[in-house]
């Protein structure tokens, strides 16, 4: 069959409008430069895993001891325990207006702890909620669930870890809805009574909910947090939006700072945590 100029036309047509289409998709994604939702996803992580580390500090203090590693002058949190409920039960309270802790951060409110046994008891649960508890006047909701699995193959204490979360946000009030289900391990420190030197890594995945934008967040790398650190110091997690380019958020080397890398296609962008 003969190619007629009218065809030979048209198909130059159609390659050219293609090729327009793919370089303009291609500039709309290159633009894509939203980090706010990762950094979002890394405020609930940090809420969530300081709610943690205020359960487990509060199970070593005696009822009227403040947490040592949030106090400041003025003892923001005062620890009550309750052995004689079924389970038995512990509450932190922070007061009824904002204090300043020692991690920079304000906090105001109650955290809930109900639990089976000590943390470092294999089948030990310790469940973890909120009472109008606010962090730098973000309001904090939902509840925490952690497990206690006994010991892995490196003989470390490993524990199951699930978050259903709401935040509401200072200011803007913009909601965030967040689940995640994680193993948290002990990889350093259970050997020794001190709580600061102890390292724990964390693998899993989970998704959220902010401002109508659907998301899943999988670990990749084991994110690192140490209690003596305010921030998950190493790792990288990938999340995925409908209709967008992936994030990844890498936590860095190890190192304790308030940043983190979050790359969105080629570029690449600093956020701070929070």
């Amino acid at each position: 069959m003969q190619t007629t100029p009218f065809r030979l036309s048209l198909l130059a047509l159609s390659l050219a409008t293609a090729f327009i289409f793919m370089a303009c998709n291609r500039r709309d994604k290159d633009k894509d430069s939203d980090t706010s939702l990762a950094a979002d996803h890394a405020l609930s992580e940090n809420v969530y895993h300081d709610a943690v580390n205020m359960a487990d500090e509060a199970s070593d203090k005696s009822t009227g001891d403040h947490l040592s590693s949030y106090k400041t002058a003025s003892n923001c949190a005062t620890v009550t325990h309750d052995t004689l409920s079924t389970p038995k039960s512990i509450t932190i309270d922070f007061g009824a207006v904002n204090c300043l802790c020692n991690d920079g951060k304000n906090r105001r409110g109650k955290i809930l702890i109900t639990y089976t046994g000590h943390y470092r008891d294999s089948g030990s649960v310790h469940n973890i909620a909120f009472d109008n508890f606010y962090v730098n006047d973000n309001h904090i909701m939902g509840t925490k669930t952690v497990t206690n699995m006994g010991k892995n193959s490196a003989n470390q204490s490993y524990f199951s870890i699930q978050v259903n979360g709401l935040i509401v946000k200072a200011i803007t009030n913009d909601t965030i809805s967040w689940t995640s289900n994680r193993v948290r391990t002990w990889i350093q420190g259970e050997s020794t009574p001190v709580r600061l030197d102890d390292v724990y890594q964390i693998t899993g995945s989970a998704s959220g909910t902010k401002g109508g934008n659907s998301y899943t967040a999988t670990i990749i790398q084991p994110l690192v947090k140490a209690v003596d650190c305010d921030y998950i110091s190493a790792g990288v997690q990938t999340i995925q939006v409908a209709g967008k380019l992936p994030r990844s958020i890498d936590y860095g080397n190890g190192s304790c700072d308030n940043t983190a890398q979050v790359t969105i296609g080629s570029n690449v962008f600093t956020i701070t945590l929070h």
